[in-house]
């Protein structure tokens, strides 16, 4: 019990191993959270007209230019930067948190930092405690506009991506041509050094290319009529490299004399694709839908026509043979629409998600034929539909008889529905959100499910009004629960619960009060109240 693990904590029985010491106390939080005497309590809102982001504890707001620590019991900011100009706006961020088991170069590389990208191509790495500039590199002049920032390898390899490179129309009408479709940085983090820099272009990658991305060293291009194709990243880079280059360091490239990162040379664009590279796989997907994952490797797809929109195919990675029962579809009648995807514990399981049904998948292998994989229930969680009714003929109170014309949605307001479905990897929980509208106003609960087999261990009402036509983000992170909700008219909301573990003594005294602090901006400065 808890009691007896906390006396071996104290004796030291787990001394010669952090790890099982910090598995063991989260243990100890999961048995605390899920029990019936621990609850989850607003404790405090914010609202602005400005996206809201969640990072580790860490709730930003005013692009970035304000930071508020949501770890401690009373919520304070952590720093807050003047108001920035329209040209240091940014535009994505990526928390980077400090490696384990690896020497770094300085003091502040040992300690959580945010990757910024602003408007103007610059790359900032800040403080994520004070908001200080750590290191600033410039990527590339105006010509070429970069706006996402994503995880290659998570906390290892970082890629910047431009947007798609569109000509105007009037050089369209003219009959220009405009090669380059992406530009992509990649970077190793912490200490941040400088991988490569490449184009896609029509020359090598053909008409057609809607989308680009690297992950775990795969370039993955998308096409707008649903294909989707795979090459080895890391064979591009050591075939078409022509130079490489360090931060910081002068460079004489193509008759241009510089720095590397330093303004207003940039980046050089020294990995240039001459041929087009080995194809390692390839796939037709409706809206592009492409999955990979399992143990041994498949993938998801939707067959590319718009009539199959809901049918989910589970194939092999190895010969694309289709897993037995590897055909799954909700057949739900719904406005928006199921969604299916690997489960992230990385125990090769999916997870199929309806309106009113959650179902977790797993692969196994097909009695007397060890070579074909089947697709197996492992277990549903069903919402809770126990008082609706949907009958065609209804009785009113004057006892006339109506029939209904039409039948209930899957996803009607009025009937509990799954919004949201996550994993909280280090308690080991699978989260959902469902909803349901009462009257005018939406009613949700978020509810806490063992991950091993299904079984609802908490469930916790969220206060606020749920507004399904909103925006929604809900992110559970331990001990705490943060609800991000946008309005019409880039009017956002923030509402943050933190686990408290009611008595007797606060049920029935007055002393336990609701304490809510707001954050309002002045004078384009944000105060508490």
């Amino acid at each position: 019990n808890v009691c007896w693990l906390l006396t071996r904590r104290a004796h030291g029985f787990y001394a010669k191993d952090a790890g099982v010491a910090h598995r063991k106390n989260l243990g100890l939080l999961r048995k605390i959270m899920c029990q019936e005497s621990t609850k989850f309590k607003n404790v405090w809102t914010t609202h602005s007209s400005s996206p809201i982001a969640y990072e580790r504890g860490r709730i930003y707001l005013d692009n970035y230019q304000c930071c508020i620590s949501s770890v401690a019991q009373e919520p304070r900011i952590l720093y807050q930067k003047p108001k920035c100009s329209k040209s240091e706006k940014i535009e994505d961020a990526l928390l980077l948190e400090c490696p384990l088991g690896k020497t770094l170069p300085r003091p502040s590389d040992y300690k959580p930092s945010l990757i910024v990208l602003t408007v103007r191509n610059w790359l900032l790495r800040l403080s994520a405690d004070s908001g200080e500039i750590l290191e600033k590199i410039h990527l590339a002049d105006s010509c070429c506009k970069f706006r996402y920032l994503s995880w290659d390898t998570p906390q290892e390899v970082m890629v910047v991506k431009s947007a798609q490179n569109k000509l105007p129309a009037g050089a369209q009408q003219a009959g220009t041509q405009e090669s380059a479709l992406f530009c992509l940085a990649i970077f190793q983090v912490l200490p941040l050094s400088f991988i490569g820099m490449l184009e896609i272009n029509k020359k090598i990658f053909g008409n057609g290319v809607s989308d680009v991305a690297v992950s775990n060293g795969i370039l993955i291009v998308m096409y707008s009529v649903g294909l989707v194709r795979l090459y080895n990243f890391q064979a591009i880079s050591e075939q078409f490299m022509e130079q490489p280059f360090d931060l910081g360091h002068q460079f004489n490239w193509n008759g241009q004399v510089g720095v590397v990162g330093k303004y207003p040379f940039g980046l050089p664009c020294n990995i240039k694709i001459t041929d087009t590279p080995p194809l390692l796989f390839e796939a037709s997907s409706l809206e592009n839908a492409f999955q990979i994952g399992g143990y041994p490797w498949h993938y998801i797809i939707t067959p590319n026509k718009k009539i199959h929109k809901g049918v989910f195919h589970i194939c092999s990675l190895k010969d694309n043979a289709l897993a037995k029962n590897g055909i799954q579809e909700m057949k739900c009648c719904s406005l928006e629409p199921d969604w299916i995807y690997f489960h992230p514990d990385m125990s090769g399981r999916i997870i199929h998600v309806g309106p009113n049904l959650i179902k977790v998948l797993k692969l196994k292998e097909v009695e007397n034929n060890t070579d074909q994989m089947e697709v197996a229930e492992d277990f549903t969680i069903v919402a809770n539909r126990e008082n609706c009714v949907n009958n065609a003929v209804m009785v009113t109170a004057s006892g006339r008889v109506v029939k209904r014309r039409y039948n209930l949605l899957d996803d009607d307001p009025e009937q509990e529905t799954f919004k949201i479905v996550d994993y909280e990897d280090e308690l080991d929980l699978l989260s959902t959100v469902a909803v349901t509208q009462i009257g005018a106003d939406g009613r949700a609960h978020l509810d806490f499910h063992c991950n091993e087999h299904g079984i609802l261990l908490k469930s916790i009402p969220l206060v606020e009004s749920w507004d399904v036509t909103y925006s929604h983000e809900v992110y559970f992170d331990k001990d705490l629960v943060l609800h991000i909700e946008q309005k019409p008219n880039r009017r956002f909301s923030c509402y943050v619960y933190q686990m408290v573990c009611d008595t007797a003594k606060d049920d029935e005294g007055s002393s336990h009060e609701k304490t809510e602090r707001v954050f309002c901006k002045k004078g384009g400065r944000i105060f508490e109240y």
